[in-house]
């Protein structure tokens, strides 16, 4: 028989204090989830109850008139921003994805790494602060569509770019080794093995940075400015209409009709947002379900 060593109270006393710091950490960590949970609800119910009642159809087929009417521009506009926002900064991020994972020990895709964690951390009036005098001053564009979507597009690119990244480095490097014995360059390589098989968390970093960009007000007031009417099909020298403006304008006017309009917009951009964020997070159960 194996002898068991007798429990003196100088280790019991030892157990039990581990039983009590785990209880206290376990504790403060549900209290952390339940107050998180409760913030969470209060303002998704706050800005339903608030935002339903303004929501009707005049506020789909009008545009703003002052601090009245509907937010037809500003629905159009926010989507413009963002779409275009998207098709200049997706080509970019995920082909610095490519690079910082197929060539990511050189000293430049150090630096490029470093920079693109720095931008993560600048604030984005910061880039609005740039976009209005590079483009909106420096370019002459004024406030306009293409001067707003490219500062959304130059906030969006690390989060793609490092999402991209950590999706092609989880693909198995035997599928790589595979195709390059089979003679495939490496362009081959990138467009049949590393895009198709990193696909779905390519996408969910690419809707993540699309939720994060839907939200912002502050490089847009610099760059896209606003306008009551609807976008007319200039790129620039004419501002566009966006929700969050709305949101930040409009409640602080002492009128009925802007406060209705605010919590209207206020509803609908999270509605988009939380629809954004609940597709992203199923495309990453579907991914990480058909992984295993």
């Amino acid at each position: 028989m194996i002898p068991v060593a007798p429990v003196t109270p100088h280790r019991h006393v030892i157990h039990m204090r581990r039983r009590v710091a785990d209880g206290v950490m376990w504790g403060a960590t549900a209290l952390s989830f339940a107050l998180l949970g409760f913030v969470l609800l209060h303002i998704l119910t706050y800005v339903f109850v608030h935002g339903y009642p303004a929501l009707h159809l005049k506020i789909f087929t009008t545009d703003a008139q002052g601090i009245a009417g509907g937010l037809r521009n500003a629905i159009v506009g926010s989507l413009l921003l963002s779409g275009l926002a998207l098709l200049i900064a997706v080509p970019i991020g995920v082909s610095a994805g490519v690079y910082l994972s197929e060539h990511g020990g050189g000293l430049a895709a150090k630096v490029a790494r470093f920079l693109s964690d720095v931008l993560v951390g600048v604030p984005s009036i910061v880039l609005g602060y740039f976009g209005y005098i590079t483009m909106v001053i420096g370019f002459g564009w004024r406030f306009s569509l293409l001067a707003g979507s490219i500062t959304l597009a130059i906030m969006m690119l690390p989060y793609i770019a490092r999402t991209s990244e950590m999706a092609f480095r989880a693909v198995p490097v035997a599928l790589r080794e595979s195709a390059y014995a089979l003679g495939s360059p490496e362009g081959s390589v990138v467009r049949r093995i590393l895009l198709p098989s990193a696909r779905i968390p390519v996408l969910t970093g690419i809707l993540m940075a699309l939720a994060i960009a839907l939200g912002e007000t502050a490089p847009l007031l610099y760059t896209a400015g606003w306008s009551n009417y609807l976008w007319n099909g200039h790129f620039t020298h004419e501002g566009v209409g966006y929700l969050t403006y709305v949101i930040w304008s409009f409640i602080g006017e002492p009128y009925a009709s802007a406060h209705q309009l605010a919590y209207a917009a206020a509803l609908l951009i999270t509605l988009m947002v939380l629809a954004i964020n609940l597709s992203a997070r199923l495309l990453l159960v579907r991914w990480r379900g058909v992984g295993r």
